[in-house]
């Protein structure tokens, strides 16, 4: 099995968790997937819809397989500006949010500027407020508090703030030297580093999958459209994910996950199967698991009326759409199976 380019993996999920990216504003964060597909030799395309399509030539042209990881992020947006200057905002994807209480973000105007600001209850001080520890953490009892001097909404319009503008808040990336990754996010960059690692292992050692592949790096799977273009001329699509950690499931931070059924129904059996024997056959450490609330690019693709195999694997996750911890050791595993997938007849 090809060394894991550790180096590789943390300079590349720290560059990218750098880059914000919440669904639907995903252009920089393409851009840079793409200079790391092209500098290792792959042909990159963008769809109209702002999708990432990576090229891979394989040994045989009888199948095309597919690989998919999202880049986009979970994210707020500006809802209105109060008459006092504050602005309500709502989601883009489903943050938990009383993790996002004293976050700090950015805000992205239409003309290009960025301001910056911190989340609040709309009862941020336990010496004012008798229910600042218990009033719900809602969209409807949170704001953005602004780092200008603004005391009225023509304050804020004036700076070029206005409705609709996107808020990114801080990924808090920090790789820790027992090999553990904290961040926001992780959801799903982290499987976009595993499918761009596995690509350059096949490049540094030169490589080549079995089948023809396309490689989608999508911008709206957290709204659950990002995958629905996919799957022509595909005979089968294999989605990078992150792994769910909890209750009654079996993975860990340490594993790769391979989903056998999530909320939209069961992934293909053969696939998940087949990943289970490659798996099985090279001690890779992985857990089978089911997820009652989740849902995948290959979902999207599915409901889109594809007639395309499909199955979901990914690092495990801690904490998944709040502060989110994966080990590198998941990402190992994750790259070798992708690996395995892609040279397999």
């Amino acid at each position: 099995m090809i060394k894991f380019n550790k180096k590789f993996v943390c300079d590349t999920i720290q560059s990218l968790m750098a880059i914000d990216s919440p669904s639907g504003y995903c252009r920089e964060a393409i851009r840079f997937v793409g200079k790391v597909a092209t500098d290792l030799g792959y042909k990159f395309e963008v769809t109209k819809k702002g999708c990432g399509v990576i090229t891979v030539k394989g040994r045989s042209s009888d199948k095309k397989v597919g690989l998919a990881a999202h880049t986009d992020t979970l994210g707020l947006m500006v809802r209105s500006i109060g008459g006092d200057g504050k602005l309500t905002f709502t989601q883009i994807g489903g943050a938990q949010l009383p993790t996002l209480d004293g976050e700090y973000c950015r805000i992205y105007t239409r003309d290009g500027k960025v301001y910056t600001g911190t989340i609040l209850s709309t009862s941020p001080s336990s010496h004012v407020y008798p229910d600042a520890a218990s009033k719900p953490r809602n969209c409807d009892n949170m704001y953005i508090r602004l780092d200008e001097k603004v005391k009225n909404a023509d304050d804020v319009k004036k700076l070029g703030i206005g409705v609709g503008d996107i808020v990114a808040y801080d990924p808090k990336t920090v790789i820790t030297p027992s090999g553990f990754i904290k961040s926001r996010f992780l959801d799903d960059k982290a499987s976009v580093t595993c499918i761009l690692a596995a690509l350059e292992a096949m490049s540094k050692n030169g490589l080549m999958p079995e089948y023809d592949v396309e490689i989608f790096i999508t911008v709206y799977e957290e709204v659950g459209h990002g995958g629905a273009p996919m799957g022509d001329g595909l005979d089968e699509m294999l989605a990078v994910d992150m792994g769910c950690i909890g209750l009654d499931l079996g993975c860990t931070e340490y594993d790769v996950s391979i989903c056998a059924k999530d909320g939209g129904g069961p992934y293909d059996y053969e696939m998940v199967t087949r990943l289970k024997q490659y798996a099985d056959k090279e001690g890779l450490s992985y857990a089978i698991d089911i997820y009652p609330f989740y849902g995948s690019d290959v979902g999207a693709m599915l409901r889109a009326g594809h007639d395309v195999k499909g199955a979901l694997i990914g690092p495990g996750i801690h904490a998944s759409h709040g502060m989110e911890r994966t080990h590198l050791d998941a990402l190992e595993q994750t790259v070798k199976l992708i690996l395995l997938y892609l040279q397999a007849k």
